[in-house]
């Protein structure tokens, strides 16, 4: 009996999904219940009220219903976790551009019940995420409570040594939770130590999965050598996303005379050049960026954060208005075509590491909080 147990087991341990090498040791991935996220066979019938103009008052009509919806179905989940961290900066841009001070108050509420503490595992960028959301709130309110525990993690992660046998941040998602938290403390505090640190790690990052040919990131070593059904290489969309809106985030933060700046500016609109040149019919973006034929459903968490950094280029002068407007416009139009009645988000892809499927309702924090980034900058173009 003791031996048909242990041939089970053994067997059952034999088909455990692996990590890559890289990503040893690392505690296993959130339960997606933390991402206040499902995929209902029935979600109910699709938004009718909401127009795809640049208009301001159609901008923030969509924002708002996506924003209430959500702020509503993640109580009881709230926390500090990667996943409402990326919804807590479109919650936070939702609430300035809305001028709804309800959005402020229930992040706040959130910091205020965690004590301004970041994710339990040291030196892992996803559970530095939440530090941003932090610092945001600091920079309006300047309590030094309310930076304290992120320099403090900060700093720790600056002491710690190197390790040759490991990047610190080997999956492309890092860039994005991490840096623009780095970048921030320098600007809170005036230390160009955090630019600096965070500078290097970005270069050893791109060095180690950045295609200088396709100007896209590969997620993970993983992926260096693997190919979709059509041969072409493996490129997440939500992977990318999160990069492109991770360069976005870094260069609002970053001095215009940073010596490096440039490189930065050079890789953001290389990527925005080339994510542009895939975007699908109906505006949106597929979840394996060069075989969107084997993922037929458009992916919202990706496609957000794209249009939320090309907005973001347009905006601020790096990307052409007359060439990327058009793009823009289109992926709006085509994010809002996923709202429901209710104000439910979907077609976002579940929590992975890589290109998947899903069903058409299939909604989850950390697309939501691209969306409403998207039409924060949308709406001040609208403005203009």
């Amino acid at each position: 009996m003791k031996k048909s147990l242990l041939i089970v087991l053994a067997l059952a341990f034999a088909f455990l999904p692996r990590t890559p090498a890289s990503a040893q040791g690392t505690p296993p991935v959130i339960d997606e219940r933390a991402a206040a996220g499902d995929q209902p066979d029935d979600p109910g019938p699709l938004a009718t009220d909401l127009s795809s103009s640049l208009k301001r008052p159609d901008i923030l009509k969509a924002m708002k219903k996506v924003a209430d919806w959500q702020l509503q179905h993640s109580e009881g989940r709230y926390n500090i976790q990667w996943t409402f961290a990326a919804l807590y900066d479109g919650i936070l841009a939702a609430s300035k551009t809305t001028g709804d001070n309800r959005y402020r108050d229930r992040v706040l509420q959130v910091a205020r019940d965690n004590q301004w503490e970041l994710g339990p595992r040291f030196a892992h960028a996803d559970d530095q995420a939440i530090g941003l959301t932090y610092l945001a709130l600091y920079a309006e309110d300047q309590k030094p409570e309310q930076i304290a525990p992120t320099r403090d993690g900060m700093d720790k992660l600056l002491a710690r040594p190197d390790d040759p046998q490991k990047n610190l941040w080997w999956w492309c998602d890092a860039l994005y939770m991490a840096p623009p938290v780095l970048a921030q403390l320098s600007v809170a505090t005036g230390d160009r130590r955090y630019l600096d640190f965070m500078n290097r790690e970005w270069w050893i990052t791109s060095g180690a999965l950045y295609d200088p040919a396709e100007h896209l990131y590969f997620r993970d070593d993983r992926f260096l050598t693997m190919h979709e059904a059509n041969g072409q290489k493996v490129f997440w969309s939500r992977g990318n996303g999160w990069v492109l809106a991770g360069l976005a985030l870094v260069l609002q933060r970053m001095p215009a005379d940073y010596p490096d700046r440039a490189k930065y500016e050079k890789q953001f609109k290389d990527m925005a050049e080339r994510i542009a040149a895939l975007q699908q019919s109906d505006g949106l973006w597929r979840a394996s960026l060069l075989d969107p034929n084997s993922y037929p459903n458009p992916e919202i968490s990706g496609s957000g954060f794209f249009t939320y950094a090309m907005a973001w280029g347009i905006h601020n002068k790096l990307l052409d208005r007359k060439k990327y407007l058009p793009v823009v416009k289109k992926s709006w139009r085509g994010m809002l075509t996923h709202v429901y009645a209710d104000g439910r988000l979907g077609s976002i892809q579940p929590i992975g590491g890589e290109p998947g499927k899903f069903k058409p309702s299939s909604s989850y924090v950390y697309g939501v909080g691209p969306f409403l980034l998207a039409g924060s900058e949308l709406s001040q173009i609208a403005g203009k």
